[in-house]
């Protein structure tokens, strides 16, 4: 059972302190995705797994193993990194195979092991080539069958589709998802893009300056946000949010300039007044028709999407986006009615920046795990 527990751990490079009190645990067989922007400590997360950086506190345990003291070679983790890491004068079989040939397996056993390696990540017409001779997808198709042929417990991945153009990103994607769903190790994926975060994860850690700031499915974490901050990061086109209080009389939100939000009942109670970041996605908000509640925003510019459009406003001086597959012509600065029904609507408290409740949202397409082929 290849569950990775992460106890209390601290990290810190002299003087500069990263990680004070990380905490996690990551089950067999599970996709955990750790998200967040450069510098939050992402990386040096996933080294301290693997043991390419020590710990200044804490436990990290393997598969009940606590491995502290481990070198990396001992812990049974696999990694795939960024820049590939490939022996440049080696041919593809010779990188694949290299592990076996420094653990002495025989030849014809590691030939063996190596094609039939190649032929489940798509290079068995490439084995006899220099990784100068391929491109950056059979590059990194290369670094993932040198992990693979050493039948880890763990997979560790260091933001492996940076290098790599949309297109292939996505193909590359599918194949990592397809090859842990095939050899069911546990695997741990490290990356700045959200995309990759939502498409692969069955979880997802949430980082920000050295700090967890939520964990969950994709879903739980689309759906339900823990703070600002999540919110923010989480979803494309970002949430829009606009500042208010809550006005407990009215049951809803006062926004700055004296218009109102409905709000769903129950979350006034005790929070009368409450200086509140009012969150709601661009895509459960409407230009409204009618008679609907909502607000009024001036028209800025709109984006063609070719399936639809983001159409964006400002509402007192404040970006707000509503995407739609309606055509509407709109002139710039004409006042826009905007629809916000009660349960497109995420608070967070001002001050804290935590979300005050989890809101019942409604139903939407998140874009889930890639099924296996």
């Amino acid at each position: 059972m290849a569950e990775i527990s992460i106890r209390k751990v601290a990290k810190s490079y002299g003087k500069d302190v990263l990680m004070t009190d990380i905490s996690l645990d990551i089950h067999h067989q599970e996709f955990v995705v750790i998200l967040g922007p450069s510098g939050c400590g992402k990386s040096t997360l996933l080294r301290m797994i693997a043991g390419l950086e020590s710990i200044n506190a804490g436990q990290i345990a393997i598969a009940g193993q606590v491995v502290n003291d481990l070198e990396p070679r001992e812990r049974g983790c696999a990694m795939v990194f960024q820049n590939y890491a490939l022996y440049p004068h080696m041919t593809v079989a010779e990188n694949i195979g290299y592990a076996l040939k420094v653990a002495r397996m025989p030849k014809a056993e590691r030939q063996a092991r190596v094609a039939a390696v190649a032929q489940s990540v798509g290079l068995t017409e490439f084995l006899d080539r220099k990784p100068g001779q391929l491109s950056g997808g059979q590059r990194q198709r290369v670094a993932m069958a040198r992990a693979i042929i050493r039948e880890p417990k763990v997979f560790l991945f260091d933001e492996p589709l940076s290098n790599l153009d949309a297109k292939l990103r996505v193909q590359m994607r599918h194949e990592i998802r397809r090859i842990h769903n095939r050899i069911g190790a546990t695997s741990v994926f490290v990356t700045h893009d959200q995309h990759e975060g939502m498409t692969l994860a069955d979880r997802i850690v949430i980082m920000q300056k050295g700090n967890i700031e939520q964990i969950g499915t994709p879903r739980d974490i689309y759906e339900n946000p823990a703070s600002l901050y999540v919110a923010g990061f989480i979803g494309s086109p970002a949430m829009n949010f606009l500042p208010g209080r809550i006005d407990a009389a009215s049951r809803g939100v006062i926004l700055e300039g004296g218009e109102r939000i409905d709000m769903p009942p129950g979350l006034t109670l005790g929070r009368d007044g409450l200086l509140v970041q009012a969150g709601f996605r661009p895509e459960r908000i409407a230009i409204a028709r009618g008679a609907e509640a909502g607000i009024t925003a001036r028209f800025d510019f709109v984006e063609e999407l070719g399936s639809g459009c983001l159409y964006h406003f400002l509402h007192e001086d404040i970006p707000l986006t509503v995407q739609s597959d309606e055509r509407h012509a709109f002139a710039p600065g004409q006042p826009v009615p905007i629809a916000i029904p009660p349960g497109a609507l995420h608070l967070f408290d001002a001050t804290t920046t935590r979300a005050l409740a989890q809101i019942p949202a409604l139903p939407a397409a998140v874009p889930m795990v890639v099924p296996a082929a």
